[in-house]
């Protein structure tokens, strides 16, 4: 089975980035390089982000106050919603990061901690690009139609997720439209190879801490 790897984000400050990661405690899920000056600027929606699930609120509240305390600017601020509790904040390199959980009360002291992280790729096709991934050897954990799927994890600290392009910019808080770079590269047992959406996947890398 193959799986996503490891996650890697390109920035144009590599200092700045490696402070803000640290800071946030997320050297052991993601690899950090500088933007090649070759690529296409950035401009607008990305297509994709990362989420962490925590237990309970309060840890939602630590996590996204431990993120704008190293330089994130607040997209959504963390509230009650139908599913849960949750926030999203876009960090200085222009990742997009919701952090959230379906619990609506705490239970224990605030901690820094989350459950789990989820690269969410935002698809034209949610369908084709399904497709795609099973042609590449990903297994399918979880499939709601045109609207959202899930990949398994493998030895991934990443889960990979699809979903629609306007659904996921619409969740985040972000006008869907965007052109360049992806500026996240992903690693994989397989590759290299680029997905409908022109995300691109490479030889998995050893996973080194950024800080």
């Amino acid at each position: 089975m193959n799986s996503i790897e490891s996650v890697t984000l390109e920035v144009a400050d590599l200092k700045t980035a490696t402070d803000f990661y640290t800071a946030f405690g997320l050297t052991t899920h993601i690899a950090l390089r500088p933007t090649s000056p070759s690529e296409t600027p950035t401009t607008g929606f990305r297509g994709f982000s990362l989420s962490l699930t925590a237990s309970q609120p309060a840890d939602v509240r630590a996590l996204i106050t431990a993120a704008l305390d190293a330089g994130a600017t607040p997209l959504k601020p963390a509230a009650k919603s139908f599913w849960g509790y949750g926030g999203v904040v876009q960090a200085p390199d222009g990742t997009i990061w919701k952090i959230a959980t379906s619990s609506k009360k705490d239970t224990a002291p605030a901690t820094r901690k989350f459950n789990e992280m989820v690269l969410l790729l935002g698809a034209t096709d949610v369908l084709e690009s399904k497709q795609f991934y099973i042609a590449h050897g990903l297994s399918v954990t979880k499939s709601f139609g045109r609207k959202y799927v899930e990949f398994a994890t493998g030895s991934s600290p990443v889960k990979l997720a699809l979903y629609g392009r306007r659904a996921l910019a619409k969740d985040v808080g972000v006008p869907a439209d965007g052109t360049g770079s992806h500026r996240v590269v992903l690693g994989s047992t397989t590759g290299p190879f680029t997905d409908p959406d022109g995300f691109t996947w490479e030889p998995a890398p050893s996973l080194t801490p950024t800080n």
